[in-house]
């Protein structure tokens, strides 16, 4: 008699499927090649201070340090300035690789431009591509420099007049044909001189200023200073043509920053929530250059806001680059 025969146990269990008429599944062996994850960018590119006394050529160092465990080699460094500004070389190649804890220096020539008045914020970026070092292949540096100051308030800012008398209204101009809101019928609907005003949960302080003078900034890229923190920062304004939006940018004292969007409709059309803005007071008619006229009209006045980081303190805003955004007032509410 011939021995019983011996089954390992996938054996067995593969015989059973075939009794039922079940094929046996074997696990596929796995062919695809195993990618290598690169390590957390480790790859430091620093800028250092640009001298911006011009006109001048300034000399500036960009530093790349390779702090991963990897040598880095093949390394090309691109440097740029404002937008205009002429950079000579445009890239730098650093020769040899660098250890571990090893940095190099490229060097550039900047044209300075002349110094404009105001406050004027300039960015400096420098990008590094190279092999090795931490996988990622590139890192990018960047560096912002400052001159002048913010403005100490809106009210310093203003530059417009948007509210007149309506015995005395040619000083006024709001939308660039001699027209402006009625301190008259502005006082009417509560808007009158230094008036406290509520919106979007801010409480905001209408222009304390006497009709016929500088009482709104017409929005170009000013810089006005905040303090503060709270959860956004509420603008009180309008707009003329249907084309007033833009980014306003807030700077915090601990050197980040955040953006946001405003828009405001037409004072006089446009929907009333049009951009996202929230309808506050409408006046009837306006100030034209012979005197208060188109009293079936609505001229109104809106809020907008933008989100603030209510973990920081707010330093100062850049105001949207755009003319067509009037603003009356701003603060930061909870």
């Amino acid at each position: 008699m011939r021995p019983a025969r011996r089954f390992g146990p996938l054996r067995t269990m593969a015989a059973a499927f075939a009794a039922v008429g079940v094929t046996a599944l074997m696990p596929a062996q796995s062919t695809a090649a195993v990618q290598e994850v690169p390590a957390a960018a480790t790859t430091e590119v620093t800028i250092a201070p640009v001298d911006l006394e011009g006109p001048a050529i300034s000399a500036v160092t960009v530093t790349v340090k390779n702090s991963a465990a990897q040598r880095l080699r093949s390394l090309d460094v691109a440097f740029a300035g404002p937008k205009g500004w002429a950079v000579q070389p445009a890239v730098r190649s650093v020769g040899g690789s660098l250890a571990a804890g090893a940095s190099a220096d490229a060097s550039f020539r900047i044209q300075v431009p002349e110094k404009r008045p105001g406050f004027v914020i300039r960015t400096f970026t420098a990008t590094a591509t190279y092999k090795g070092g931490d996988g990622r292949g590139t890192a990018t540096g960047t560096r912002t420099e400052r001159s002048g100051s913010p403005q100490a308030n809106l009210a310093a800012a203003y530059n417009n007049v948007g509210i007149t008398d309506e015995s005395a209204t040619g000083p006024g101009d709001y939308d660039g044909e001699g027209n402006s809101f009625s301190a008259q019928r502005l006082a009417a609907a509560g808007l009158s001189r230094g008036a406290r005003v509520e919106a979007l949960g801010a409480e905001l302080t209408w222009p304390d200023v006497a009709a016929g003078t500088k009482d709104n900034v017409s929005s170009g890229g000013q810089a006005v200073k905040l303090g503060g923190s709270g959860g956004k920062l509420v603008f009180l304004g309008s707009g003329v043509t249907s084309g007033a939006t833009g980014n306003a940018t807030v700077h915090y004292t601990d050197g980040t920053s955040g953006t946001g969007t405003i828009g405001f409709p037409n004072w006089s059309f446009d929907p009333a929530d049009a951009h996202g803005a929230t309808l506050v007071k409408s006046t009837d008619g306006r100030n034209r250059p012979d005197g208060y006229g188109n009293a079936t009209v609505q001229y109104r006045v809106f809020a907008h806001s933008i989100p603030l980081d209510p973990s920081r303190t707010a330093e100062f805003v850049v105001l949207p680059a755009n003319a067509n955004i009037h603003i009356f007032a701003m603060a930061i509410a909870p």
